[in-house]
């Protein structure tokens, strides 16, 4: 992002620029509320932000794609609710820094960014953390990453009204060139595995589906209240905790219960599957478990749609070895993992499908790891 679009926005040059990547989720989704494991990896779609220190309270907010200012408000009266739209995000994480001791001082700041809105691809994770990098650095205070990751996840939670886990800001903060991130999200350790894949003559396709992903109409909210419904009636203190699905099965009289309980025990057990085949080097053998991901996801999370499930039926009739839905489901992506030498003939085989069903032509992007959080340029 050019420093032109701030000088042309506020007058004055930033003092900072910050980056911040979007992620894919290989596997693990669903259970980061959980307790549980995710394997996601950072991409090179990224939130960037510009900023400048003000000697006021007050935050401006622009984004470079338009020409007025989004939002304007005192620090010193910021509260949830008091901005809605995108806008939501950037001063809610002011909001959660101010929280956690952080002097945020007020800041005009420019933000623009590459990661699909709507795709399933963590654009507000993104957005969330290069604000929260840019504003420590103009505060002149310094934080963990893992603190850094859990005041974004606050904002999105406390501020925004989502009620994300905290996968999507760990993997946006801790991302590592060539390696998926395994994070134990109770323990909040994270542990980075090689993940090279064109060494292998592999490629993970992302297949956007251009449907948009909603969060906030209330069925994520109600997988996690029910997911919280079971441990209580199961007595363990998250699903993460179930040690005999079997048994957990018969201890609980509702179905759909019983299915969302089934989703998350046999995910955490897919995660950790797909990383002892990727520590034994067999990368093609994760295929089978990535569609088993996504058939659990379809018929027992029920957070799949038509487009996530022509895109994996076909990208699968087109040679892929796995594939599956990605993020929190009700539209955005899926991922495909195939040869690289059959990736042109995969999105052939999924844009006719799509016109086919009378859908939108999908979108792709080929996801490589890349590095988590830091400074613009």
């Amino acid at each position: 992002m050019s420093t032109d679009a701030f000088v042309a926005a506020f007058g004055r040059e930033p003092d900072i620029g910050w980056r911040s990547p979007g992620r894919v989720n290989l596997i693990g989704e669903h259970t980061d509320y959980n307790d549980g494991f995710v394997l996601p990896l950072a991409i090179p779609r990224e939130a960037h932000v510009l900023a400048a220190r003000r000697a006021d309270r007050v935050l401006r907010i622009v984004s470079a794609r338009a020409t007025d200012v989004a939002a304007e408000v005192d620090l010193g009266t910021l509260a949830p609710g008091a901005i809605d739209g995108w806008a939501a995000y950037v001063a809610g994480t002011a909001w959660a820094l101010q929280g956690h001791g952080v002097d945020v001082p007020g800041a005009d700041l420019l933000v623009d960014g590459d990661v699909p809105r709507g795709a399933g691809l963590s654009s507000s994770a993104a957005l969330e953390c290069a604000v929260a990098g840019a504003l420590l650095h103009l505060a002149g205070a310094d934080l963990p990453l893992a603190t850094v990751a859990l005041l974004a996840q606050k904002a999105e939670n406390d501020f925004v009204g989502v009620p994300c886990g905290v996968m999507d800001q760990f993997a946006s903060t801790h991302g590592r060139a060539g390696h998926l991130l395994l994070l134990d999200t109770r323990s909040l350790e994270p542990r980075h595995i090689p993940f090279d894949l064109a060494t292998e003559g592999l490629t993970l396709v992302v297949i956007d589906t251009r449907a948009p992903h909603r969060l906030v109409d209330g069925e994520y909210a109600a997988r996690r209240a029910s997911c919280e419904q079971a441990s209580v009636l199961l007595g363990v203190p998250s699903l993460r905790d179930v040690a005999d699905l079997g048994t957990a099965m018969s201890m609980l009289d509702d179905h759909v219960l019983q299915s969302r309980v089934r989703h998350v025990v046999t995910e955490n057990q897919r995660v950790l599957d797909v990383v002892a085949l990727l520590e034994a080097g067999d990368v093609r053998g994760i295929g089978p478990l990535l569609t088993a991901s996504h058939v659990s996801l379809r018929d027992d999370y029920e957070v799949s749609s038509v487009e996530l499930d022509v895109a994996v039926d076909s990208a699968l009739r087109a040679g892929a070895y796995g594939a599956r839905m990605t993020g929190g489901g009700f539209g955005g992506s899926a991922i495909a993992l195939v040869e690289t030498a059959q990736t042109e003939s995969l999105r052939v085989a999924v844009r006719a499908a799509f016109a086919d069903a009378g859908l939108d032509e999908p979108a792709f992007l080929d996801a490589v790891p890349v590095d988590g959080y830091g400074r613009l340029g």
